[in-house]
Protein backbone atom coordinates (compact mmCIF):
# COMPACT_ATOMS: atom_id res chain seq x y z
CA UNK A 1 0.00 0.00 0.00
CA UNK A 2 0.74 3.43 -0.80
CA UNK A 3 -0.58 6.65 1.02
CA UNK A 4 -0.91 10.47 0.02
CA UNK A 5 1.81 10.91 2.69
CA UNK A 6 -0.33 13.31 5.11
CA UNK A 7 -3.67 12.63 6.73
CA UNK A 8 -5.22 16.44 7.19
CA UNK A 9 -1.61 17.66 7.67
CA UNK A 10 -0.26 15.04 9.66
CA UNK A 11 2.69 13.40 8.40
CA UNK A 12 2.31 9.30 7.81
CA UNK A 13 5.53 7.49 9.33
CA UNK A 14 4.32 7.92 13.22
CA UNK A 15 1.45 6.35 13.71
CA UNK A 16 -0.45 4.33 16.27
CA UNK A 17 -3.13 2.82 14.23
CA UNK A 18 -1.08 1.06 11.60
CA UNK A 19 -0.88 2.78 8.44
CA UNK A 20 -1.71 6.53 9.47
CA UNK A 21 -1.74 8.89 12.59
CA UNK A 22 -5.57 8.78 13.10
CA UNK A 23 -6.07 7.82 16.86
CA UNK A 24 -6.35 11.39 17.94
CA UNK A 25 -9.20 12.06 14.88
CA UNK A 26 -11.01 8.21 15.97
CA UNK A 27 -10.92 9.01 19.51
CA UNK A 28 -12.89 12.05 19.11
CA UNK A 29 -15.26 10.11 17.76
CA UNK A 30 -15.81 7.60 20.83
CA UNK A 31 -18.54 5.44 18.79
CA UNK A 32 -15.78 5.19 16.12
CA UNK A 33 -12.70 4.47 17.96
CA UNK A 34 -14.67 1.80 20.43
CA UNK A 35 -15.80 0.06 17.17
CA UNK A 36 -12.20 0.25 15.81
CA UNK A 37 -10.49 -0.67 18.95
CA UNK A 38 -13.77 -3.59 19.83
CA UNK A 39 -13.93 -2.15 23.44
CA UNK A 40 -17.32 -4.65 23.99
CA UNK A 41 -15.25 -7.85 23.37
CA UNK A 42 -12.24 -7.02 25.85
CA UNK A 43 -14.87 -8.20 28.69
CA UNK A 44 -17.89 -10.36 26.97
CA UNK A 45 -20.55 -10.52 28.62
CA UNK A 46 -21.25 -14.11 27.17
CA UNK A 47 -19.31 -16.27 24.29
CA UNK A 48 -20.82 -18.91 21.68
CA UNK A 49 -20.48 -22.47 22.20
CA UNK A 50 -16.89 -22.41 20.64
CA UNK A 51 -16.03 -19.69 22.93
CA UNK A 52 -15.92 -16.90 20.36
CA UNK A 53 -17.75 -13.46 20.73
CA UNK A 54 -20.49 -13.47 17.96
CA UNK A 55 -22.01 -11.06 16.02
CA UNK A 56 -25.73 -11.31 17.59
CA UNK A 57 -23.36 -10.36 21.31
CA UNK A 58 -22.14 -7.39 19.26
CA UNK A 59 -23.38 -3.27 19.42
CA UNK A 60 -21.88 -3.11 15.84
CA UNK A 61 -25.46 -3.05 14.27
CA UNK A 62 -24.01 -1.39 11.01
CA UNK A 63 -22.10 -4.93 10.27
CA UNK A 64 -22.40 -4.21 6.14
CA UNK A 65 -21.27 -0.45 6.58
CA UNK A 66 -16.78 -0.32 7.14
CA UNK A 67 -17.57 3.20 8.73
CA UNK A 68 -13.76 3.05 10.07
CA UNK A 69 -12.65 2.27 6.35
CA UNK A 70 -14.93 5.25 5.54
CA UNK A 71 -13.60 8.00 7.63
CA UNK A 72 -10.05 6.88 6.16
CA UNK A 73 -11.06 7.71 2.95
CA UNK A 74 -13.42 11.16 3.63
CA UNK A 75 -10.73 12.48 6.04
CA UNK A 76 -7.80 11.97 2.71
CA UNK A 77 -5.93 8.09 2.52
CA UNK A 78 -5.07 7.12 -0.90
CA UNK A 79 -4.46 3.47 -1.03
CA UNK A 80 -2.53 2.43 -4.34
CA UNK A 81 -2.13 -1.48 -5.69
CA UNK A 82 0.05 -2.74 -8.11
CA UNK A 83 -0.55 -2.32 -11.42
CA UNK A 84 -3.18 0.63 -10.65
CA UNK A 85 -5.91 -2.00 -9.18
CA UNK A 86 -7.94 0.08 -7.34
CA UNK A 87 -8.96 -2.58 -4.30
CA UNK A 88 -7.93 -6.19 -3.79
CA UNK A 89 -9.12 -9.48 -2.83
CA UNK A 90 -7.40 -11.84 -0.30
CA UNK A 91 -8.08 -15.29 -1.45
CA UNK A 92 -7.80 -17.62 1.16
CA UNK A 93 -8.26 -21.30 2.04
CA UNK A 94 -8.72 -23.14 5.24
CA UNK A 95 -7.75 -27.16 4.99
CA UNK A 96 -9.26 -28.27 7.89
CA UNK A 97 -9.98 -32.04 6.00
CA UNK A 98 -8.92 -34.07 3.51
CA UNK A 99 -10.25 -37.05 3.77
CA UNK A 100 -13.74 -37.19 4.39
CA UNK A 101 -13.20 -39.96 7.51
CA UNK A 102 -10.49 -41.74 8.38
CA UNK A 103 -12.85 -44.90 9.40
CA UNK A 104 -14.51 -47.31 6.73
CA UNK A 105 -18.17 -46.19 8.27
CA UNK A 106 -17.17 -42.37 8.06
CA UNK A 107 -16.05 -43.21 3.85
CA UNK A 108 -19.21 -45.74 3.43
CA UNK A 109 -21.59 -42.68 5.09
CA UNK A 110 -19.65 -40.14 2.72
CA UNK A 111 -20.59 -43.02 -0.37
CA UNK A 112 -23.91 -43.33 0.49
CA UNK A 113 -24.65 -39.42 0.38
CA UNK A 114 -23.14 -39.16 -2.98
CA UNK A 115 -25.48 -41.80 -4.12
CA UNK A 116 -28.14 -39.79 -2.97
CA UNK A 117 -27.32 -36.90 -4.74
CA UNK A 118 -27.01 -38.93 -7.62
CA UNK A 119 -23.01 -38.82 -8.05
CA UNK A 120 -22.79 -42.85 -8.72
CA UNK A 121 -18.82 -42.94 -9.68
CA UNK A 122 -18.31 -40.72 -6.89
CA UNK A 123 -19.90 -43.19 -4.26
CA UNK A 124 -17.99 -46.26 -5.76
CA UNK A 125 -14.85 -44.30 -5.76
CA UNK A 126 -15.16 -43.21 -2.36
CA UNK A 127 -13.77 -46.44 -0.54
CA UNK A 128 -10.72 -45.92 -2.06
CA UNK A 129 -10.24 -42.23 -1.95
CA UNK A 130 -7.32 -42.69 0.41
CA UNK A 131 -5.24 -44.70 -1.86
CA UNK A 132 -6.24 -42.55 -4.75
CA UNK A 133 -6.08 -39.43 -4.44
CA UNK A 134 -7.25 -38.54 -7.82
CA UNK A 135 -10.12 -39.98 -6.58
CA UNK A 136 -10.59 -38.21 -3.24
CA UNK A 137 -12.42 -34.48 -4.39
CA UNK A 138 -11.28 -32.94 -1.40
CA UNK A 139 -7.46 -33.52 -2.51
CA UNK A 140 -7.80 -30.28 -5.05
CA UNK A 141 -5.31 -28.34 -4.38
CA UNK A 142 -4.45 -28.54 -8.30
CA UNK A 143 -7.67 -27.92 -9.51
CA UNK A 144 -8.23 -24.72 -7.32
CA UNK A 145 -4.80 -23.09 -8.16
CA UNK A 146 -6.10 -23.56 -11.79
CA UNK A 147 -8.59 -22.32 -11.30
CA UNK A 148 -7.53 -19.24 -10.21
CA UNK A 149 -4.77 -18.72 -12.50
CA UNK A 150 -7.24 -18.83 -14.93
CA UNK A 151 -7.91 -15.47 -13.62
CA UNK A 152 -4.73 -14.57 -12.66
CA UNK A 153 -4.79 -14.58 -8.50
CA UNK A 154 -2.85 -16.30 -6.29
CA UNK A 155 -4.62 -17.50 -3.20
CA UNK A 156 -3.13 -18.75 0.43
CA UNK A 157 -3.45 -22.13 1.94
CA UNK A 158 -3.73 -22.36 5.90
CA UNK A 159 -3.08 -25.93 6.78
CA UNK A 160 -3.55 -27.64 10.22
CA UNK A 161 -0.45 -29.12 11.97
CA UNK A 162 -2.18 -31.08 14.62
CA UNK A 163 -1.30 -34.21 16.48
CA UNK A 164 -3.21 -37.45 15.99
CA UNK A 165 -4.86 -36.45 19.98
CA UNK A 166 -5.76 -33.30 19.11
CA UNK A 167 -9.28 -32.57 18.39
CA UNK A 168 -10.35 -32.47 14.23
CA UNK A 169 -7.17 -33.72 13.53
CA UNK A 170 -7.97 -35.49 9.56
CA UNK A 171 -4.41 -35.56 8.03
CA UNK A 172 -0.73 -35.52 9.13
CA UNK A 173 1.36 -33.00 7.86
CA UNK A 174 3.63 -35.51 6.12
CA UNK A 175 0.34 -36.29 3.99
CA UNK A 176 0.38 -33.08 2.13
CA UNK A 177 4.13 -32.51 1.71
CA UNK A 178 4.55 -32.92 -2.09
CA UNK A 179 1.31 -30.85 -2.13
CA UNK A 180 2.26 -27.95 -0.30
CA UNK A 181 5.49 -28.17 -2.04
CA UNK A 182 3.80 -28.08 -5.32
CA UNK A 183 1.93 -24.76 -4.02
CA UNK A 184 5.11 -22.80 -3.33
CA UNK A 185 6.91 -23.33 -5.89
CA UNK A 186 3.79 -21.91 -7.97
CA UNK A 187 3.78 -18.88 -6.02
CA UNK A 188 0.86 -19.69 -3.64
CA UNK A 189 1.05 -19.14 -0.03
CA UNK A 190 1.33 -21.69 2.72
CA UNK A 191 0.82 -20.95 6.25
CA UNK A 192 -0.52 -21.95 9.38
CA UNK A 193 -4.59 -22.79 10.46
CA UNK A 194 -4.24 -22.90 14.70
CA UNK A 195 -5.67 -25.77 16.31
CA UNK A 196 -8.88 -24.82 18.48
CA UNK A 197 -6.66 -23.78 21.61
CA UNK A 198 -3.74 -22.81 19.67
CA UNK A 199 -5.28 -18.80 19.58
CA UNK A 200 -5.02 -18.94 23.49
CA UNK A 201 -2.01 -20.39 23.97
CA UNK A 202 1.49 -19.22 23.27
CA UNK A 203 3.33 -22.59 23.24
CA UNK A 204 0.95 -24.43 21.42
CA UNK A 205 1.12 -21.64 18.62
CA UNK A 206 5.47 -21.93 18.76
CA UNK A 207 5.13 -25.81 18.47
CA UNK A 208 2.66 -25.70 15.49
CA UNK A 209 4.41 -23.07 13.34
CA UNK A 210 7.57 -25.05 13.92
CA UNK A 211 6.51 -28.48 12.68
CA UNK A 212 5.22 -26.74 9.45
CA UNK A 213 7.76 -24.79 8.96
CA UNK A 214 10.36 -28.04 9.21
CA UNK A 215 8.08 -29.68 6.74
CA UNK A 216 8.29 -26.68 4.29
CA UNK A 217 11.73 -25.36 5.15
CA UNK A 218 11.00 -22.11 5.03
CA UNK A 219 9.40 -19.41 7.26
CA UNK A 220 5.71 -18.86 8.30
CA UNK A 221 4.33 -15.94 7.80
CA UNK A 222 0.57 -16.01 8.36
CA UNK A 223 -1.72 -17.25 10.32
CA UNK A 224 -5.54 -18.39 10.57
CA UNK A 225 -7.11 -20.15 13.67
CA UNK A 226 -9.37 -23.05 13.31
CA UNK A 227 -13.20 -21.97 13.94
CA UNK A 228 -12.51 -18.88 13.51
CA UNK A 229 -11.27 -18.56 17.56
CA UNK A 230 -9.94 -15.48 18.45
CA UNK A 231 -9.45 -13.16 21.98
CA UNK A 232 -9.06 -9.69 21.38
CA UNK A 233 -6.94 -8.29 22.04
CA UNK A 234 -4.74 -11.53 23.58
CA UNK A 235 -4.72 -13.79 20.11
CA UNK A 236 -2.35 -10.64 18.23
CA UNK A 237 -0.11 -10.33 21.26
CA UNK A 238 0.65 -14.04 21.10
CA UNK A 239 0.85 -14.13 17.48
CA UNK A 240 3.04 -11.33 17.55
CA UNK A 241 4.99 -12.96 20.43
CA UNK A 242 5.54 -16.23 18.11
CA UNK A 243 6.73 -14.51 14.74
CA UNK A 244 3.78 -14.48 13.07
CA UNK A 245 3.65 -11.37 10.89
CA UNK A 246 -0.10 -10.92 9.95
CA UNK A 247 -3.42 -12.70 11.30
CA UNK A 248 -6.48 -13.81 8.85
CA UNK A 249 -8.92 -15.03 11.58
CA UNK A 250 -10.74 -11.44 12.53
CA UNK A 251 -13.89 -11.89 11.06
CA UNK A 252 -17.92 -13.30 12.43
CA UNK A 253 -18.55 -16.87 11.56
CA UNK A 254 -21.95 -16.24 12.45
CA UNK A 255 -21.86 -13.58 9.82
CA UNK A 256 -20.20 -11.52 7.38
CA UNK A 257 -19.12 -7.94 7.10
CA UNK A 258 -17.16 -5.92 8.98
CA UNK A 259 -16.35 -6.74 12.95
CA UNK A 260 -14.41 -3.62 13.50
CA UNK A 261 -15.93 -1.27 10.61
CA UNK A 262 -12.61 -2.06 8.81
CA UNK A 263 -12.32 -2.90 4.99
CA UNK A 264 -8.53 -2.58 5.09
CA UNK A 265 -5.78 -4.11 6.40
CA UNK A 266 -4.73 -2.72 9.39
CA UNK A 267 -2.34 -3.04 13.30
CA UNK A 268 -4.51 -3.63 15.90
CA UNK A 269 -4.62 -1.19 19.23
CA UNK A 270 -4.23 -2.54 22.77
CA UNK A 271 -6.72 -0.81 24.95
CA UNK A 272 -5.12 -2.38 28.04
CA UNK A 273 -1.18 -1.29 27.16
CA UNK A 274 -2.15 1.90 25.04
CA UNK A 275 0.09 0.68 22.21
CA UNK A 276 -0.22 -1.02 19.30
CA UNK A 277 0.82 -4.59 18.36
CA UNK A 278 3.25 -5.17 16.17
CA UNK A 279 0.83 -7.89 14.10
CA UNK A 280 -0.65 -6.86 10.54
CA UNK A 281 -4.13 -7.85 10.52
CA UNK A 282 -6.37 -8.83 7.20
CA UNK A 283 -9.32 -9.05 8.88
CA UNK A 284 -11.83 -11.57 7.00
CA UNK A 285 -15.17 -10.61 5.59
CA UNK A 286 -16.81 -13.44 4.17
CA UNK A 287 -16.39 -17.23 5.09
CA UNK A 288 -18.47 -20.20 2.67
CA UNK A 289 -20.32 -21.63 6.01
CA UNK A 290 -20.82 -18.02 7.26
CA UNK A 291 -23.03 -17.83 3.91
CA UNK A 292 -24.73 -21.13 3.76
CA UNK A 293 -24.56 -22.41 7.40
CA UNK A 294 -24.86 -20.04 9.60
CA UNK A 295 -26.82 -17.20 7.85
CA UNK A 296 -28.79 -20.47 5.48
CA UNK A 297 -28.94 -17.96 2.50
CA UNK A 298 -29.24 -19.59 -0.56
CA UNK A 299 -27.34 -19.62 -3.83
CA UNK A 300 -29.08 -16.28 -4.79
CA UNK A 301 -29.12 -14.52 -1.62
CA UNK A 302 -25.41 -15.07 -0.88
CA UNK A 303 -24.59 -14.14 -4.28
CA UNK A 304 -26.15 -10.66 -3.60
CA UNK A 305 -24.80 -10.21 -0.22
CA UNK A 306 -21.21 -11.18 -1.34
CA UNK A 307 -21.66 -8.62 -4.54
CA UNK A 308 -22.67 -6.02 -2.60
CA UNK A 309 -19.83 -6.76 0.04
CA UNK A 310 -17.47 -6.88 -2.68
CA UNK A 311 -18.62 -3.49 -4.40
CA UNK A 312 -18.78 -1.70 -0.86
CA UNK A 313 -15.07 -2.62 -0.67
CA UNK A 314 -14.13 -1.05 -3.97
CA UNK A 315 -15.74 2.09 -3.31
CA UNK A 316 -13.31 2.44 0.02
CA UNK A 317 -10.61 0.78 -2.38
CA UNK A 318 -9.74 -1.57 0.67
CA UNK A 319 -8.94 -5.20 0.85
CA UNK A 320 -11.96 -7.85 0.89
CA UNK A 321 -10.67 -11.32 2.46
CA UNK A 322 -12.61 -14.68 1.34
CA UNK A 323 -12.86 -18.16 3.03
CA UNK A 324 -13.18 -20.80 1.22
CA UNK A 325 -12.90 -24.23 2.44
CA UNK A 326 -11.45 -27.05 0.17
CA UNK A 327 -14.97 -28.75 1.17
CA UNK A 328 -16.55 -26.16 -0.83
CA UNK A 329 -15.28 -26.65 -4.33
CA UNK A 330 -17.87 -28.76 -5.26
CA UNK A 331 -20.76 -28.57 -7.36
CA UNK A 332 -22.72 -25.61 -6.82
CA UNK A 333 -20.26 -23.91 -4.12
CA UNK A 334 -17.40 -24.27 -6.75
CA UNK A 335 -19.28 -22.58 -9.43
CA UNK A 336 -19.58 -19.66 -6.85
CA UNK A 337 -16.00 -19.28 -6.32
CA UNK A 338 -15.11 -19.00 -9.57
CA UNK A 339 -18.25 -16.43 -10.08
CA UNK A 340 -16.66 -14.73 -7.25
CA UNK A 341 -13.26 -14.72 -9.57
CA UNK A 342 -14.78 -13.69 -12.33
CA UNK A 343 -16.89 -10.80 -10.80
CA UNK A 344 -13.62 -9.31 -9.65
CA UNK A 345 -11.46 -9.99 -12.11
CA UNK A 346 -13.97 -7.70 -14.38
CA UNK A 347 -13.51 -4.98 -11.90
CA UNK A 348 -9.73 -4.79 -12.09
CA UNK A 349 -9.02 -6.27 -8.54
CA UNK A 350 -5.76 -7.15 -7.15
CA UNK A 351 -6.80 -10.95 -6.28
CA UNK A 352 -3.88 -12.16 -4.66
CA UNK A 353 -2.43 -13.90 -0.84
CA UNK A 354 -2.37 -13.01 2.33
CA UNK A 355 1.20 -12.88 1.98
CA UNK A 356 1.14 -10.62 -1.10
CA UNK A 357 -1.08 -8.10 1.24
CA UNK A 358 1.19 -8.28 3.89
CA UNK A 359 4.78 -7.54 1.77
CA UNK A 360 2.31 -4.87 -0.25
CA UNK A 361 1.36 -3.24 3.14
CA UNK A 362 4.71 -3.17 4.40
CA UNK A 363 6.80 -1.44 1.76
CA UNK A 364 6.20 1.76 3.86
CA UNK A 365 6.93 0.25 7.09
CA UNK A 366 3.53 0.23 8.57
Amino acid sequence: MKTNGTLNGVESKSDEIGYHPISKMLKRNKELWDLFTTCEEYKPPMLDQHGRFPHYLSNNRFIFDPRVSKLLIESGLNVEYPENKKFAICLTHDIDTVYYSRSILGSTYSAFKYLKDGHVKDALKMPFHKLYKKWNPLWNFKKIMALEDKYGAKSSFYILSLSKSDKDFNYELEDLEHELGNIIDCGWEVSLHGGHNAYNSLDQLKIEKTNLEILLGKNVIGYRNHFLKFKVPYTWELLSKAGFKYDATFGYADCVGFRNGMCHPFKPFNLNTNNTIDMLEIPLTIMDCTLFDYMKQDIKGAWETTKMLIDTVEKYNGVITILWHNTYMLGDKLRFYDKILKYCSGKNAWLTSGANIYNWWSRDNI
